[in-house]
């Protein structure tokens, strides 16, 4: 509407400035609508193909995927070889074997080990030329209890330095590694004697291994009546250990290096013959030194 001025001119009412909202990327336009949500970018996206994943275009390459099964091929035998070499110097599948045994066989073997003199039956059982898993033949070496031996020696002996005061980790160090390579001394004297007298026998590194590490049964049990009784207590159980272990060395380990005089029928004479007896008492009797000399500082 217009209005006429006091100087005679009409004037037009003034009107407020609105600019109109203008398309996206308007440099007049101050505030950008997006309550479109993604109206752009759909309709930006009209007339495309389907959408390319990242990466989509790198695995559809043949190249890649060859690359790929190479890669997986590769690593598969790399794993294979490594199995086989480890398996060449630790034999884990045999160790399975050792460690196959029940609450029912320990309870059996660790009354075998310190009472030997009523068992009768010493061979070991066997399936199709393959020997029994532990569990099911009482006569079978085993890792189990000679592990577990071990530890709980290593256990006590401990306490017995802790009620003398004279307890450290160092002293606990040493004393469980001086048990250690005591042991592997002993493997690898038999394994030298057996080479030397020409024994062929079915021992493995591991029976002898475990025949040796039966010792610690009866060696925690004589620290451990050392701590409940006295040297008196000590002395006693160590004994009656020491010739249980003579025992049941000589009774089972017979077997195994007199084994061919024994298949043929024969009686141990002959100077082979007795070199073979004189080693199976030998390891027996070394059993007993072994069980005194790593426990005797131990009871005070």
């Amino acid at each position: 509407m217009e209005y006429p001025n006091q100087s005679g001119f009409r004037q037009r009412k003034s009107q407020p400035d609105v600019r109109m909202r203008g398309p996206p990327g308007d440099p007049r336009l101050l505030f950008e609508d997006t309550s479109a949500g993604g109206s752009t970018q759909e309709h930006s996206g009209v007339g495309k193909g389907p959408d390319v994943y990242p990466g989509q275009a790198l695995l559809s390459d043949p190249v890649s995927n060859l690359a790929m099964a190479y890669g997986s091929s590769l690593a598969s035998h790399g794993k294979e070889m490594m199995d086989k070499n480890l398996d060449r110097f630790v034999p884990i599948s045999k160790l399975k074997y050792y460690f196959a045994v029940d609450t029912v066989y320990v309870g059996k073997k660790l009354g075998l080990l310190v009472f030997p003199y009523m068992h009768d039956n010493w061979e070991v059982s066997y399936q199709q030329d393959t020997p029994v898993a532990p569990r099911f033949d009482i006569n079978a070496p085993d890792l189990y209890i000679p592990v577990m031996g071990f530890i709980t020696y290593v256990l006590v002996a401990g306490l017995a330095l802790g009620t003398q005061n004279r307890f450290s980790p160092e002293i606990l160090g040493i004393q469980a590694s001086s048990a250690l390579v005591w042991l592997i001394i002993e493997v690898l004297a038999v394994l030298l004697s057996l080479y030397l007298v020409t024994v062929n026998t079915d021992l493995t590194t591991i029976d002898l291994v475990a025949f040796s590490g039966y010792k610690y049964v009866g060696m925690f049990v004589g620290v451990l009546a050392g701590l409940l009784f006295g040297r008196m207590g000590y002395y006693l159980s160590l004994l009656w250990c020491c010739v249980s272990i003579f025992v049941f060395t000589i009774r089972t380990m017979r077997l195994k290096i007199l084994s061919e005089a024994a298949a043929e029928g024969r009686l141990v004479r002959g100077a082979r013959n007795q070199l073979r007896m004189y080693l199976t008492m030998a390891i027996a009797a070394a059993q007993p030194v072994f069980m005194y000399w790593l426990t005797f500082h131990l009871v005070r």
